[in-house]
């Protein structure tokens, strides 16, 4: 049997943490080891919680999710990071490839499936 995906979510809305929980809960093969309201938090967090993969927003106060990624990968390369926005991808996939994510994933395609595409990315 193989280990499960172990996931951060990072955003600043509760209500969307609810969501992507309950999408993560939905996906074969992963489990959530912890959430975070910001891009702080999640520097934080990471080495506490060793995710395999952080589902992080881009939009948040402090430390977006564009900087967090690309701090969380200077001291964690072997994490991947799936960026989560309600911006569209034609603005902000490249973007956020450059900041070292493996995907970005418009929120509202956010689904098991959608989970699992961007981990088969890795």
């Amino acid at each position: 049997m193989t280990k499960p995906v172990r996931v951060l979510i990072v955003d600043d809305q509760e209500s969307y943490r609810s969501a992507a929980r309950l999408v993560v809960e939905l996906a074969d093969g992963f489990e959530i080891v912890g959430e975070a309201a910001n891009g702080e938090a999640s520097l934080e967090m990471v080495p506490e919680v060793t995710p395999d993969l952080v589902l992080m927003d881009i939009n948040m106060p402090g430390i977006d999710g564009l900087e967090a990624t690309k701090r969380l990968l200077v001291d964690h390369p072997d994490l991947k990071v799936a960026v989560l926005s309600t911006y569209e991808a034609a603005e902000y996939e490249q973007i956020a490839l450059d900041a070292g994510a493996v995907a970005f994933i418009s929120k509202s395609e956010f689904g098991p499936d959608a989970l699992e595409a961007a981990w088969s990315l890795t």
